[in-house]
This record gives C-alpha cells, structure tokens and sequence, in this order.
C-alpha cells in the first residue's frame, strides 16, 4: 500500500459558500473520496491543525504527499516547509496542485519565483498528453475538456521541467505547462495545474485518473540511500 497524505488548508471551504457548495467537506475530503483505496492508504491533513497536521510522525508515514493551497501561503510555518523539504531529498514524493504553485514548499524546490498569468473567466480548458509514454499518462486519452477552469497562463517561472507530460490550451488562446515533473535528491515532485476551488475538477474522473497515476510514479523507489562525504576505498588501491 502507498501510503498517501492530503494537505489542504481548508480556508477558502470555511469562508467562501461558493466553495463550500461544489466542497461541502473540503478539497482533501473529495480527493481523498476519488482516490480511492486500491492500493493507497489515504490521510488528510490540514492547516489549523497542530503543526498544520504534519508532525515528523506523519510525514514518517507519508510515501507521497498531496499539497493544495491558495490564501494560506504565508500562514504555513517555515519549520514545517523545511520539515517537508528534507523528507522529499529523503525520497518522499510530492504532488503539487493548482495555485500551489506559489506555496513555499514548491518555491523552495523551484528556487525561482513560480509567478504565471491568471484569469478567472469560466472558460474552457484543453489538456493535452504530450508525452503518452509517461506512467502517469498510463489511461488517458489523447486530450480531454475541463469545461470551466481558472486560466493559468505562460510564461511560468519554473526552472525547464524534468519531463513535461501534459499541456493546457484555453479558451481564451494561452497555453500552459499543466504536468511537470522534477528529481529532487531521492524524491519526485509531480505539478498538476487543474483545481480552482470554485469549480469542481477533482471530480472528473480524467482529473482523478492522473493524481492517481502521479501518485504512483512518485513513490519512493526504494533505493538505498546514497552514502556522502569521506569515504574508505571499496577495493584495495595498490602503492604507485
């Protein structure tokens, strides 16, 4: 079983009733619910709990971890993003979604400034799968419509991906780098652009079909864990 944390901060659910009407029980509730549990083992987490749900505990028993974030940026405590930090170079994997592009775990592992155009029009999104070979592809049709989406719009100030798997045409006439991957010392970081809290994307089984995949490509390998520093020959080195 991968064992699978979703963290949302749970803000704009309390706040907004059109958020609460298409997320009654949160974003991480309806992502947890179409997950679902053939071969994961979910948990959710969220930002008023203590240490925003993340203890060393949790994050210990996280294989891969889920972030959605939006109006709390600021709010989530630098300790906590170091503590996420060190687990992805320990091989964690993490999923980014939507405006968590500007959280600061996904700043810090950017380490570029991670801005974009925006607009939130009620327009139609085209995702595109541009690399059909990539595990999280695995499933997916050529290309599939989002009916209402909030526009994300190049140029995003990401370093050039690892692999780039999926790109988004909108209605309006930009593009965007939709799914992204990165190596991160022995983790694996998945963006996926789709999620804007007033429409309701993680209902769409294509939307759901590709976390599920990217929660699978970004599991820990299981590599032993690379050895630094100073280091005693593995074989006999002979007197020159």
């Amino acid at each position: 079983m991968i064992k699978v944390t979703v963290w949302n901060e749970f803000l704009h659910e309390k706040e907004h009733g059109a958020v609460q009407e298409v997320y009654p029980n949160g974003i991480h509730e309806a992502l947890k619910a179409g997950i679902g549990t053939d071969g994961f083992a979910v948990s959710t987490a969220t930002l008023d709990q203590p240490e925003h749900g993340l203890t060393d505990e949790v994050l210990a028993n996280t294989d891969v971890l889920i972030w959605w974030g939006h109006m709390g940026h600021d709010k989530v405590e630098d300790a906590i993003v170091e503590r996420v930090h060190a687990r992805v170079m320990e091989g964690m994997g993490l999923i980014v979604l939507h405006s968590g592009h500007f959280s600061k775990i996904f700043k810090k592992l950017m380490g570029t400034g991670c801005d974009l155009k925006w607009r939130e029009a009620n327009e139609k999104e085209r995702i595109w799968t541009v690399n059909p070979a990539h595990p999280i592809a695995a499933g997916l049709p050529e290309q599939f419509v989002l009916d209402r989406e909030e526009m994300y719009g190049e140029h995003f100030d990401i370093p050039a991906p690892d692999e780039l798997v999926f790109v988004s045409w909108f209605e309006g006439g930009e593009v965007f780098r939709t799914g992204c991957t990165w190596f991160r010392g022995q983790g694996k970081v998945f963006y996926f652009r789709p999620g804007h809290e007033t429409f309701p994307t993680y209902y769409n089984p294509n939307v759901l079909q590709v976390i599920r995949n990217g929660i699978r490509w970004a599991a820990p390998s299981g590599a032993a864990k690379p050895v630094r520093g100073n280091h005693k020959p593995l074989e006999e080195i002979k007197a020159k």
